[in-house]
């Protein structure tokens, strides 16, 4: 399979305007991937799928991935006078760096038989503008995948057939799986009270078998 830099130079010229950036990963897997625009997202997933070479026909899954605000140090190189003289010295400075959330792609050919090829896409922030655009409609597999991301982490994904909750309940507040969520003392908002819960479980009980001069102890009374 090629290289990505050969996938990202091919992308930029099939899909005029796309904009395409390499992220190294230095962990273990060395699994690089590709971040791409969030405006040609789809005509970009559309073009992995189809291109003869790549046939990047399956998605295999998608995650989601929260970055809070944070502040990078760089230290760099400057020339400065000192003492009257010019010299180079060392200067750290600080970059802040916005928050967004991540959906991850990780793409295989089952025509070709290679793989992955791994994109991402970015929201603007982590809230007001938490949306992506969904790429369901190129890779069906993503559906409930990119419903869970929705669910616990708050992505908007414009274009998805059925943008619901898929793990939580409907009046559940907040979204689990943000690195600053913070879980409630209580559920008391939980939708179904527990002894109802209780109540429709008992026709799938295990009948106990009689004890000799006892009632039945599921019903509670004392032996006579």
């Amino acid at each position: 399979m090629e290289s990505l830099e050969e996938i990202k130079a091919r992308i930029e010229a099939a899909v005029p305007g796309a904009k395409i950036d390499i992220v190294t990963n230095g962990g273990p897997s060395q699994q690089h991937s590709l971040r791409v625009d969030n405006e040609h997202a789809c005509d970009v997933a559309k073009w992995l799928r189809d291109d003869p070479a790549l046939r990047l026909d399956f998605c295999s899954n998608v995650t989601g991935v929260d970055w809070l605000d944070r502040t990078v140090k760089k230290t760099v190189k400057v020339k400065k006078v000192v003492d009257g003289e010019e010299k180079e010295v060392n200067e750290t400075t600080e970059e802040k760096i916005p928050g967004h959330i991540e959906a991850v792609y990780h793409l295989y050919s089952m025509t070709h038989k290679h793989g992955p090829v791994i994109i991402r896409i970015r929201t603007s922030d982590r809230v007001e503008n938490a949306c992506l655009p969904s790429l369901t409609p190129i890779w069906r597999s993503a559906e409930f995948q990119e419903r869970e991301i929705f669910d616990l982490y708050g992505v908007k994904f414009d274009g998805h057939p059925d943008l619901r909750r898929i793990l939580m309940w409907d009046e559940f507040e907040d979204y689990p799986m943000r690195k600053d969520y913070r879980e409630p003392d209580d559920y008391e908002y939980e939708p179904t009270p527990h002894d109802d819960v209780l109540e429709r479980a008992k026709p799938y009980y295990t009948p106990r078998p009689q004890i000799d001069g006892a009632e039945s102890i599921v019903e509670g009374s004392k032996p006579t």
